[in-house]
């Protein structure tokens, strides 16, 4: 079983009816406030909407928090909704430094503080579910239950054998020199993550591609970028030292796409917390949100209404 998940971790490496069935840049609902929230040392682009639970949204690289609009969108109703840019990126202030995942941990926790949120449900895709997880292990108590999207957490579970991935070369890929060579190509370099991690480059779309690009391209956003890859080192102690401390109590979702990490996202979970649920997304790559908006939003909405149970059954969800 082991084996057969690495298999598609090598492509990786390689309510709901309303959502679209392809990505677009949806807006989100006229009831979200966008707020610039000091924390951290820094100050940090916020979305936020809706009363009840909060849940926290954390995008990764190759998109900003308006990924997550379709999800947003489901949630809004019934939960308050809190979607950053994560340090330096998106429309967060540009930031030089403070890129290893617990110090961003802190200013996911500097936002709620602002916002008066004492408990989460945090959920975290590419990047983010490294933040997301970083989050989890230093405030436990802060969080309700957490939900991994497809991407390996530093020093968790086969990470030593992810990192032999060719596919993965862009994890060391940065610094002055890097940042100069893409400056002005960042539509060609974040294209080879939009088509090389997809099931169908078809399904993360022109409108998309050239939203984010134009983002990407602003002053700071590249060596951000740049940097949370950068900081993996430091990640892989703060997290080992982390799961060496205790593992994870509450209850996980861990999504995988099928054309990319598939089921090996909840064995790679496994390793750290101890009521974890499986979900492979079929007809997926690496960008559930752009790829299978509907089926990884029933997902996520299916396991925060029933979070909190002893016991999850594995399941496999349709689009």
């Amino acid at each position: 079983m082991f084996w057969k998940a690495l298999s598609s971790l090598a492509l990786f490496l390689s309510v709901v009816t309303a959502l679209p069935a392809a990505a677009d840049i949806q807006p989100y609902p006229g009831s979200f406030s966008v707020r610039e929230v000091p924390a951290n040392g820094t100050n940090i682009h916020v979305r936020v909407g809706g009363t009840g639970p909060a849940v926290v949204l954390v995008h990764g690289y190759g998109d900003t928090g308006d990924m997550w609009a379709p999800l947003a969108t489901a949630l809004v109703g019934n939960h308050t909704v809190i979607v950053p840019d994560l340090r330096g990126m998106g429309l967060s202030a540009v930031a030089e430094s403070g890129f290893d995942k617990r110090n961003q941990a802190k200013d996911i926790a500097d936002v709620l503080d602002v916002l008066h949120v004492e408990r989460a449900d945090v959920i975290g895709h590419d990047i983010g579910n490294m933040v997301a997880f970083a989050f989890a292990e230093r405030y436990p108590e802060r969080t309700s239950s957490l939900v991994m999207m497809d991407a390996p957490v530093p020093g968790v579970g086969p990470w030593d054998d992810i990192l032999k991935s060719p596919l993965l070369w862009h994890f060391r890929f940065g610094g002055h020199d890097m940042e100069r060579l893409v400056q002005g190509r960042e539509r060609i370099y974040l294209d080879r993550f939009w088509n090389d991690f997809s099931a169908n480059p078809a399904r993360f779309d022109e409108a998309s591609r050239v939203h984010y690009a134009e983002l990407y391209a602003k002053p700071g956003r590249m060596h951000a970028g740049f940097a949370q890859f950068a900081a993996f080192d430091q990640d892989v102690l703060d997290n080992r030292a982390a799961v060496g401390h205790g593992r994870l109590q509450m209850p996980v979702l861990a999504i995988g796409g099928d054309h990319s990490l598939g089921s090996t996202m909840a064995y790679i979970m496994r390793f750290a917390a101890d009521n974890v649920r499986e979900v492979v997304i079929p007809d997926s790559g690496h960008w559930l949100m752009e790829e299978q908006p509907k089926a990884t939003v029933a997902a996520i909405v299916g396991f925060l209404s029933d979070r909190g149970s002893l016991c999850h059954k594995d399941q496999n969800t349709g689009t």
